[in-house]
């Protein structure tokens, strides 16, 4: 009987356990020398640190962020994404949408076949987003507006939208895009191994659940030879294990969370890359006061923010790599607004226990502070220890592996420590703002904020759709949704026999930036 390759979720990109995992010490996880093969230059094996693992082969619960590269081995995507954010063809060689941007056609490739022998074509890519649809997994919302999928031939997919989705081509390069055999697409063969078109397959011989997954070249591959044999992802949720495993040469590229990493990475001779890839700080979950009626009150949340030494943990913990910032919205997109940088929310213990006092709470509040294990200790001891100082009572529950994301989603806490990634406006919307959003899990409904994108959604220029983006920008600001601490810069260590290009609004390199130093 083959090999079982399936694991339930144990944490998402951010939540990794602490907790040290063996080194592998066989003798395959040396990456061997590089070769020439017809003029481009080649290598045995390309090795890469995680501290993630798939739940699930099946595309349409994939994760996107850390698990990204585990589904671009063994799936093509409709849209590829390049380094520098920019679309291009993959499974689909163009597309274009209707005049009111509902109704978006896509031609396809009519060369790709999956590893089981099935023909990629319109019917495949309909199954495959029909089955993403159905299955609701943990990226559903980016299918929120499609009302109809159709294949009028071999080479055409058709995608009609209930309204504008200003995010969707992107989606198509990540989760929503990833295609599967569609013999096997919504099956339960799906989730224990993936059957793809993409540039590698599965070696479950070499797969140790929780510890490595292998990937071996596929046979005739439709597109660009990639430049590694093999790929091993192993699995190690130990920041020390990590670079311990990178200073050895088990791994060539590792993602790091301790800002300390740089330095660490400079100073052992490897290549250390850093850029802005997540904001950082609280999530006011339960602003109706469902759990805890405190957090109703904007003053209470007010004073939460106002209460922690942001500065301080930004200059300490993270050594100053990011930005200290109030906003949820990339920089680089059009609802940040940079007059919202006003300092409003600094560290202040006075105006805290002020504002504690004016919402009733001055003789003391109690919350309860989930803690998770991928952050540094001594962000939580910080936080604590100022909650304190202002007459919070902080009741501590501390997650065991896999717990986090389930219990923040779940509507379980009124609020949290918590880091997501800096997507693009619209999706940063759909992932936090709307009732339907997965970070919204109390699904509170604000008329204001609901009308804000509605008109970002249905804007027809940038200008609209700044005016749109930053009066909701504003009004989360005003209202404290978010206690944003600070934008983080995340560290991506890489040995010196490999060349890696960070990739543009994701939390690590995607499978085709790597290839061999010259």
């Amino acid at each position: 009987m083959q090999r079982s390759i399936m694991k339930r979720t144990k944490t998402a990109a951010l939540v990794a356990a602490a907790g040290a995992i063996a080194l592998l010490l066989s003798a395959c996880s040396g990456t061997g020398s590089a070769s020439s093969s017809g003029g481009a230059k080649t290598a045995p094996l390309l090795s890469i640190g995680s501290f993630v693992e798939p739940p699930s082969w099946d595309p349409a619960v994939a994760q996107e962020g850390n698990y990204i590269p585990f589904y671009q081995a063994v799936y093509d995507t409709l849209i590829r994404l390049s380094p520098d954010g920019k679309l291009e063809p993959m499974l689909a060689t163009k597309w274009s949408y209707n005049a009111d941007n509902t109704e978006l056609t896509l031609t396809l490739r009519d060369d790709v076949t999956f590893t089981d022998g099935s023909k990629f074509d319109g019917e495949a890519a309909v199954k495959n987003i029909e089955h993403f649809r159905a299955a609701n997994g943990p990226q559903a919302t980016l299918a929120n507006y499609i009302s109809k999928v159709s294949a009028p031939d071999a080479k055409t997919l058709v995608i009609s939208l209930s309204a504008p989705d200003p995010s969707l081509l992107r989606s198509l390069t990540n989760a929503l895009g990833f295609m599967a055999s569609p013999k096997v697409a919504g099956t339960p063969g799906i989730a224990k191994a993936p059957v793809g078109s993409g540039p590698y397959v599965l070696d479950p011989a070499s797969t140790i659940v929780g510890s490595q997954y292998a990937f071996t070249r596929t046979k005739n591959y439709w597109g660009a030879k990639l430049p590694y044999d093999q790929i091993q992802l192993k699995v190690l949720t130990d920041e020390t294990a990590r670079m311990n495993a990178l200073r050895s040469g088990q791994v060539d590229a590792a993602p790091f969370v301790n800002k300390t990493s740089y330095d660490e990475l400079k100073g052992a001779g490897l290549t250390a890359l850093s850029q802005e890839s997540d904001w950082t700080g609280f999530q006011f979950y339960d602003r109706g006061g469902v759990l805890n009626p405190a957090f109703a009150d904007v003053r209470v949340r007010q004073a939460l923010v106002t209460a922690i030494d942001k500065k301080g943990i930004f200059k300490s913990v993270l050594l100053e790599r990011g930005k200290l910032t109030n906003q949820i919205f990339n920089p680089n997109d059009l609802a940040y607004d940079p007059s919202l940088e006003d300092g409003r929310w600094d560290y202040d213990p006075a105006k805290a226990k002020q504002l504690l006092a004016q919402a009733g709470y001055g003789t003391g509040l109690e919350i309860e502070l989930p803690l998770i294990g991928a952050f540094p200790p001594a962000v939580y001891t910080t936080i604590i220890q100022n909650l304190q100082d202002v007459g919070v009572t902080v009741k501590q529950h501390q997650f065991a592996p896999g717990e986090a994301i389930p219990g923040l989603t779940g509507a379980k806490f009124s609020f949290a420590y918590m880091q997501l990634n800096l997507f693009d406006d619209w999706a940063m919307m759909n992932q936090t703002v709307v009732p339907t959003a997965p970070w919204n899990p109390f699904k509170i409904s604000d008329p204001t904020a609901d009308g804000y994108v509605t008109d970002y959604q249905n804007a027809t220029s940038d200008d609209e759709r700044q005016t749109a983006g930053r009066a909701l920008n504003k009004h989360i600001v005003d209202n404290v949704w978010f206690g944003v601490f600070y934008l983080e810069d995340q560290v991506y260590g890489v040995d010196k026999k490999t060349t890696v290009t960070l990739q543009k609004g994701q939390a690590v390199p995607s499978i085709f930036n790597y290839s061999p130093a010259n």
